[in-house]
């Protein structure tokens, strides 16, 4: 059981009111909010050993570089990779599926070959491979959904061939909520030594994730939602992947010997980490996965299942309201319409009422499509929210709902 009240006390955002109304927050597919510890960290760093890194031999960019390369040493066994020449800071997920996209096509993919992606990507996974693709000649495939939201596995099978060079799908939908059975894809990609790519955006706040276990060969994530600073990410990749592939950006540090006939890069890491980067956001990032490893992902998993299904219980009673995303195997993020309302009005008058959620097409437009609509509200939940708030969410969904219809 998680202590809840003493979890939220953490968390002084979620102390203020909105319009008057305590607030509600419910957009954490959207961003998590920051725990005391991952403040004072940011704060420290400011205070205490403001300084660049890899750099100097002065006393802060010891220090600095120390705890750049401690975080990412936490890192590494927070997802269980092999080596922390395997840890990549970047910006984000975008950021991290921008490189690959680049990078990895630049190496392997050549006219006529075939990338494969699912119908349920957020843009950060579509369109960087569109642009890799319109570049190299490439064909872009996709697999299909079922109307309850999950992977039609079996198209997958069909869609492979030789020419297929990497697939690069989420893990959990940031729309549906779906956990997508990646073994079985990865398992089935490995079958014709075919790489995958793991968008672990949603996943990594609340699923344990072993990177050797999985046998991904890449994984991104963000650090804003794993309740660490925005403008931080990973890419995770194995090595005899990153040792071969280019480097995406260049400047300082991801060289090795640079004169004006040629230049030699870095080793990894920090081939792929040029230019100053943000040090504090890096060092800060495992701030929030220690804080969330102390509490304990299995427990905090099974905490937001269980708001998640008392949410899905609730919202039903509502007369008109649709939810997208019925797979068995869920987390995190309940997407819906109501018949007649259009969700932007929800979401506004939600807003008057305190409670934050999220509408639009949340950056996935192929798969509103594939639902035949515009967009669709989201509440999405962590494991500091709780079923008085789910409550008090949907006695204002239906005053709402009265109000515009």
């Amino acid at each position: 059981m998680l202590d809840i009240e003493n979890i939220r006390k953490d968390f002084k955002i979620l102390e203020q009111k909105v319009h008057n109304k305590p607030l509600v927050y419910f957009d954490n597919a959207a961003t998590t909010q920051k725990p005391k510890c991952v403040i004072d960290k940011m704060v420290d760093y400011y205070n205490n050993y403001n300084s660049n890194i890899h750099r100097a031999a002065h006393h802060l960019a010891n220090i600095a570089t120390q705890e750049y390369e401690k975080s990412r040493t936490y890192i590494k066994e927070f997802i269980n990779a092999a080596s922390t020449d395997e840890i990549i800071f970047t910006a984000g997920t975008t950021a991290g599926l921008n490189l690959l996209a680049f990078s990895f096509t630049e190496r392997y993919i050549k006219s006529g070959d075939n990338v494969i992606i699912s119908e349920m990507e957020h843009h950060a996974n579509i369109v960087p491979w569109q642009l890799a693709c319109e570049r190299k000649g490439a064909n872009l495939r996709v697999i299909p959904i079922t109307d309850s939201g999950e992977l039609k596995i079996d198209e997958l099978k069909k869609m492979i061939d030789g020419r297929t060079k990497i697939i690069s799908i989420t893990y959990i939908s940031n729309v549906l909520g779906t956990i997508n059975d990646v073994r079985r894809v990865i398992e089935i990609a490995h079958q014709m030594d075919i790489p995958v790519v793991l968008d672990a955006a949603q996943a990594v706040a609340h699923l344990e994730i072993d990177v050797q276990e999985l046998d991904c060969d890449f994984l991104v994530f963000s650090g804003h939602k794993i309740y660490g600073p925005t403008g931080t990410g990973i890419l995770y990749g194995k090595a005899k992947y990153m040792n071969e592939i280019p480097p995406y950006q260049s400047g300082g540090e991801m060289i090795k010997q640079v004169s004006f006939e040629k230049t030699t890069f870095n080793e990894l890491p920090y081939k792929f980490e040029p230019g100053t980067p943000n040090i504090c956001g890096a060092i800060v990032l495992s701030e929030g996965m220690k804080y969330i490893k102390e509490i304990g992902i299995a427990a905090i998993s099974a905490y937001e299942n269980e708001l998640l299904r008392y949410a899905e219980e609730k919202i039903m009673q509502i007369e008109g309201v649709k939810i997208y995303g019925t797979a068995p195997d869920k987390a995190g993020a309940l997407s819906f319409n109501i018949q007649g309302i259009h969700h932007y009005d929800l979401g506004v008058l939600l807003d008057q009422m305190g409670v934050a959620i999220r509408t639009g097409h949340h950056c996935a437009q192929p798969l509103m499509k594939r639902f035949g609509i515009e967009g669709m509200a989201r509440a999405s939940f962590a494991f500091y929210n709780t079923k008085d708030e789910i409550d008090y969410f949907i006695s204002s969904l239906q005053r709402a709902v009265k109000l515009l219809k």
